[in-house]
């Protein structure tokens, strides 16, 4: 499923236009994004948690070189299934 159809079975569920359904797909998926970026997590119960999570800096190889290469620190969203999703899903 990508974003038109999450849109299009949004607005079958609620009966909103397709344009007021991808307002309010959009304006989740902002209200989510903003969340993450002040570094809060987005709690969804019955669905899921969505957090950042930090990843040190790291050291790798090149693998066509053998180089050492430095991987810098960084930032990354995590999402972690609530009990209803993995239940619906199994």
């Amino acid at each position: 499923m990508n974003k038109n159809d999450l849109v299009a079975e949004v607005a079958k569920n609620t009966g909103l236009s397709k344009t007021d359904a991808s307002k309010s797909v959009d304006a989740l998926l902002n209200a989510v994004t903003g969340a993450l970026k002040k570094g809060d997590e987005v709690r969804l119960v019955g669905f899921g948690t969505f957090s950042v999570a930090k990843r040190a800096a790291t050291e790798g190889r090149n693998p066509r070189t053998g180089a050492k290469i430095k991987i810098p620190a960084s930032k990354q969203p995590k999402f972690k299934a609530g009990k209803g999703l993995k239940d619906a899903v199994n």
